[in-house]
Protein backbone atom coordinates (compact mmCIF):
# COMPACT_ATOMS: atom_id res chain seq x y z
CA UNK A 1 0.00 0.00 0.00
CA UNK A 2 1.30 3.59 -0.87
CA UNK A 3 -1.11 6.01 0.54
CA UNK A 4 -3.68 6.53 2.84
CA UNK A 5 -6.64 9.15 1.15
CA UNK A 6 -8.94 9.21 3.75
CA UNK A 7 -12.46 8.19 4.26
CA UNK A 8 -11.74 4.37 3.30
CA UNK A 9 -9.99 4.97 0.13
CA UNK A 10 -6.03 4.40 0.18
CA UNK A 11 -4.11 4.21 -3.46
CA UNK A 12 -2.25 0.92 -3.99
CA UNK A 13 0.49 -0.40 -6.64
CA UNK A 14 -0.31 -3.49 -7.75
CA UNK A 15 2.29 -6.63 -8.64
CA UNK A 16 1.24 -5.84 -12.89
CA UNK A 17 2.85 -2.70 -12.51
CA UNK A 18 -0.53 -0.12 -11.96
CA UNK A 19 -1.54 1.60 -9.67
CA UNK A 20 -4.74 1.77 -8.70
CA UNK A 21 -7.27 3.58 -6.14
CA UNK A 22 -9.07 1.22 -3.47
CA UNK A 23 -11.52 0.90 -1.12
CA UNK A 24 -11.89 -0.75 2.22
CA UNK A 25 -15.37 -2.33 2.85
CA UNK A 26 -16.85 -1.80 5.84
CA UNK A 27 -16.82 -5.14 7.30
CA UNK A 28 -13.07 -4.69 7.14
CA UNK A 29 -12.79 -1.34 8.16
CA UNK A 30 -14.42 -1.93 11.31
CA UNK A 31 -12.03 -5.02 12.28
CA UNK A 32 -9.02 -4.60 10.83
CA UNK A 33 -6.30 -1.29 10.69
CA UNK A 34 -4.53 -0.81 7.39
CA UNK A 35 -1.23 1.27 7.94
CA UNK A 36 0.91 2.80 4.63
CA UNK A 37 3.23 -0.02 3.51
CA UNK A 38 1.34 -2.87 4.48
CA UNK A 39 0.85 -5.83 1.95
CA UNK A 40 -2.75 -5.91 0.91
CA UNK A 41 -4.49 -7.97 -1.66
CA UNK A 42 -6.78 -6.42 -3.58
CA UNK A 43 -9.17 -6.77 -6.50
CA UNK A 44 -9.58 -4.60 -9.48
CA UNK A 45 -13.40 -3.79 -10.25
CA UNK A 46 -14.56 -5.43 -13.74
CA UNK A 47 -15.96 -2.37 -14.90
CA UNK A 48 -13.10 0.13 -13.74
CA UNK A 49 -9.42 -1.51 -14.11
CA UNK A 50 -8.07 1.87 -11.89
CA UNK A 51 -10.21 0.76 -9.12
CA UNK A 52 -10.14 -2.27 -6.40
CA UNK A 53 -11.18 -3.75 -3.34
CA UNK A 54 -9.10 -4.86 -0.77
CA UNK A 55 -10.27 -7.94 0.53
CA UNK A 56 -6.53 -8.86 2.72
CA UNK A 57 -4.04 -7.27 4.83
CA UNK A 58 -0.97 -9.70 5.74
CA UNK A 59 0.87 -9.30 9.09
CA UNK A 60 4.83 -8.83 9.24
CA UNK A 61 5.13 -12.64 9.76
CA UNK A 62 3.01 -13.88 6.90
CA UNK A 63 5.00 -10.87 4.87
CA UNK A 64 8.66 -12.65 5.69
CA UNK A 65 7.19 -16.39 4.29
CA UNK A 66 5.95 -14.93 1.27
CA UNK A 67 9.64 -13.18 0.68
CA UNK A 68 11.77 -15.69 1.53
CA UNK A 69 9.70 -17.99 -0.81
CA UNK A 70 10.34 -15.85 -3.98
CA UNK A 71 6.39 -15.20 -3.80
CA UNK A 72 7.14 -11.09 -3.17
CA UNK A 73 10.09 -9.07 -3.49
CA UNK A 74 11.16 -6.27 -1.41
Amino acid sequence: METLLGSNRLRVRCLDGKERMARIPGKMKKRIWIREGDVVIVVPWDFQDEKADVVWRYTGPQVDYLVRKGYLKR
